[in-house]
């Protein structure tokens, strides 16, 4: 009875140091993979953007779908423009005598590929609605796009976002919960990662600055 009271007192003394080792190092290597596949989600995010705004600048208004924004990748043509300023001389009727008359010259020098432009020869681009996280591949960004009005003028904004919970699929319920409640200034809030915005005028992310540093 003695040595099976011995075996069951180090089977709990194991049990209880695993268990304050695991409380104690469980959030640090939650952390470790949040900001490991925050980087990765990002760093699509901002492919995603930089097609984004060469879609607006060439069509006038943001992609709703991956689809036609890859396509436009693929087969988008920017106008390459050279804007100087001229000067000439026009008689003025009123004062008869010759004014200067100031323009803007603006001279097209030819075209080039949008794909070409934004990505060279890489083709990871053709992946930007998926998820790059391993185990959940097949998953995808939520995009959408909208002409809001702003003080009387329609203005395009769009907006992609995937929920914290697809990205850490595999991790602590509990600390997933609270990384969803997450309401700091080094940290990315809200329960989603967020590019844009469908009720203001923004390009950014709602990811800290830190994560801009990382490729």
């Amino acid at each position: 009875m003695k040595i099976g009271i011995q075996i069951v007192l180090w089977l709990a003394s194991f049990f209880f140091a695993y268990q304050i080792y695991d409380s104690v190092n469980g959030p640090l290597k939650f952390n470790q993979i949040k900001n490991e596949r925050y980087a990765k989600v990002i760093n699509r995010l901002k492919d995603i953007r930089t097609a984004q705004i060469a879609h607006k600048d060439v069509t006038g208004i943001y992609s709703n779908n991956f689809d036609s924004l890859i396509k436009f990748v693929d087969e988008g043509i920017f106008t390459l423009i050279e804007k100087r300023d001229s000067s000439y001389l026009e008689y003025d009727r009123i004062y008869r005598i010759d004014m200067l008359r100031e323009v803007v010259v603006i001279d097209t020098l030819g075209t080039v590929s949008v794909k070409d432009s934004l990505f060279g020869t890489s083709e990871h681009y053709r992946k930007m609605a998926y998820i790059p996280i391993e185990g959940v591949q097949d998953s995808m960004f939520k995009i959408a796009s909208e002409i809001i009005n702003k003080n009387g003028y329609k203005v395009p904004v769009f907006e992609v976002k995937i929920s914290k919970n697809i990205v850490l699929f595999d991790q602590n319920i509990d600390l997933i919960t609270q990384e969803q409640e997450t309401i700091a200034v080094d940290g990315v809030n809200g329960p989603e990662i967020v590019l844009g915005s469908l009720s203001k005028v923004s390009t950014n992310g709602n990811w800290p600055t830190i994560f801009d540093a990382k490729q």
